[in-house]
């Protein structure tokens, strides 16, 4: 029986992952869905003038994917950056009632799924999920 080098079984190795690698990249998702947290949560000022009124959230972006987890991930700054305006513009009424809420959280998600169209990433989103809704009057 002849021996293997050991530059020989890192090849083997090398080549046998690329091929596992490669199968993985074909299927291009995975079984069921993908939760990304936007962390840490967000907390914002809404309502604009008089009294300061305070919303803090957290948001999870529910993805059908592994490329678009990769994209949401990559530009989660950008994301949060929309979010944080998003929320800021909310009014009292927008936010205290479960309709405005529903609101709220379909207004994320098409902007999310705008802001990752323009970027050119994958951007098969399914859902935005608040994990905690918090406003203080």
């Amino acid at each position: 029986m002849k021996c293997l080098t050991r530059g020989t079984l890192a090849l083997l190795l090398l080549l046998a992952g690329a091929a596992s690698w490669a199968q993985d990249d074909q299927e291009g998702s995975v079984e069921g869905s993908i939760y990304i947290p936007m962390q840490p949560p967000f907390v914002v000022n809404y309502g604009g003038t008089g009294r300061l009124k305070y919303l803090k959230t957290e948001l999870s972006v529910r993805v059908n994917d592994v490329h678009t987890a990769a994209s949401v991930r990559h530009h989660m700054p950008l994301l949060r950056n929309a979010m944080v305006m998003l929320f800021s513009r909310q009014s009292e009424e927008s936010i205290t009632t479960q309709q405005g809420v529903e609101q709220l959280r379909e207004t994320a998600k098409e902007e999310i799924i705008a802001l990752l169209e323009t970027e050119q990433s994958a951007n098969d989103v399914l859902e935005i999920y608040f994990n905690n809704l918090i406003v203080q009057k």
